[in-house]
């Protein structure tokens, strides 16, 4: 039988080894309870979050004399970037019975001419600010009274006065929403590249040190080998983050914590689908080529290391900068390059304000950039898959026929 009859044809052999690849994984345990515990931990944040958000903030009360002051103290609140709520009460008694038990955070007592707080233990730093403005406003009326002004005419020109922005570029606001998508968008693209692309790698040695490898390359060429597994562990890895990011941003949605439109939630998830699959076929590729200069799962790690430093600067300099600065050109810069793109570009995305061509181009340049490593990686490891024992060099796998 000549090798032509024995060989497969290339995209047969490549949806052979898929196929094998997708069947073992979804079988296995370790990635059930990995998705399982991934879905309970995302959905479980949601309701945290939940709790969290419907808890917080600071709650005010105002009994009858002191009533008036309510409307004033959350405007002044406000004015500061405060969320705070009043609540008014039957009487003093009441409403000291509602801090000592926590209901509430302060007490206003006295009458509408002098600020003076019950609280159970300390005043609160931002609520104590937000008081102060108000305590400012009264002494401001007051004096305006006894010097014969009209204080009500002042307060209202004081209030419509503001500075006039006049911005050279159109700014794009960034809500705390967006912001926090931006970074769980980047900490869920780079848990599966880091989780996916060694197993990769650890793969292609599990597969050298069983010799199973011989099998296989009986009837396929290696490349098809590499291409195939590649391939298999990318859907089944896109298949874990489908279900993460759909039911993450599901359950915010429903549970409130979000307040994106369907829409807009919908494009984060796209966004993240097509960012993972870039970013796994970018990177696995190549954890394949690497995994295959080692013969031992201990030195997997090292082997891939590399590449990984990449894939985790690009999530640090992520999660450390856009917070503060989602507006970093340092970000946008450093996110156009393809090494950094798949966790850099898809945060951006998630927190908006990206201009269509960066998203399109830094596409492109990913795309561009993957045959090249196809082929790099394709030579490292049809150079050092069939070569067990010590750790095959670089330049000796590059210059095997």
């Amino acid at each position: 039988m000549t090798d032509k009859d024995v060989r497969l044809s290339p995209a047969a052999a490549v949806r052979l080894v898929a196929s094998r690849e997708i069947g073992t994984r979804l079988r296995s345990k370790a990635y059930r309870i990995s998705t399982l515990a991934m879905l309970v931990l995302i959905v479980g944040g949601v309701f945290v979050a939940k709790l969290i958000g419907s808890s917080g903030g600071t709650t005010v009360g105002v009994v009858g004399p002191t009533a008036p002051l309510a409307a004033p103290l959350q405007a002044s609140a406000q004015a500061i970037g405060e969320k705070l709520e009043t609540s008014q009460v039957p009487d003093e008694a009441a409403g000291r019975a509602k801090v000592a038990d926590g209901s509430l955070d302060a007490l206003i007592v006295g009458d509408a001419t002098k600020l003076r707080v019950v609280v159970k233990k300390d005043l609160d730093g931002k609520l104590k600010n937000a008081l102060n403005v108000l305590a400012g406003q009264l002494a401001l009326k007051q004096e305006i009274e006894a010097q014969g002004g009209d204080a009500a005419k002042v307060q209202a020109a004081v209030a419509n006065a503001s500075v006039e922005v006049l911005p050279m570029e159109k700014p794009f606001d960034y809500s705390g929403e967006q912001l926090v998508l931006g970074y769980i968008a980047g900490l869920l693209i780079y848990i599966s590249l880091m989780i996916n692309g060694q197993i990769v790698a650890q793969g292609v040695v599990e597969e050298k040190t069983s010799r199973v490898v011989e099998l296989l390359l009986a009837t396929i060429r290696p490349w098809q080998l590499m291409a195939g597994k590649v391939l298999g562990i990318g859907v089944v890895g896109l298949i874990q983050m489908v279900l993460i990011g759909g039911l993450g941003i599901g359950a915010a949605l429903g549970a409130g914590v979000l307040t994106l439109s369907v829409s807009a939630a919908l494009g984060i998830v796209i966004w993240l689908i097509v960012w993972f699959l870039l970013g796994f076929f970018m990177y696995a590729i190549v954890f394949a080529g690497l995994g295959a200069l080692v013969s031992r799962q201990e030195d997997v790690g090292g082997a891939v290391a590399p590449a990984l430093t990449f894939v985790i600067a690009g999530y640090i300099v992520g999660a450390t900068v856009l917070p503060s600065n989602p507006g970093s050109g340092f970000v946008e810069v450093l996110s156009m390059i393809p090494v950094f793109s798949p966790t850099l570009m898809p945060m951006r995305l998630a927190m908006g304000g990206v201009p269509v061509w960066e998203a399109a181009l830094s596409v492109v340049l990913v795309v561009a950039t993957i045959p090249l490593l196809i082929w790099f990686a394709g030579r490292m490891y049809s150079g050092a898959v069939m070569r067990t024992g010590a750790k095959v060099k670089l330049r000796e796998a590059l210059k095997a026929p």
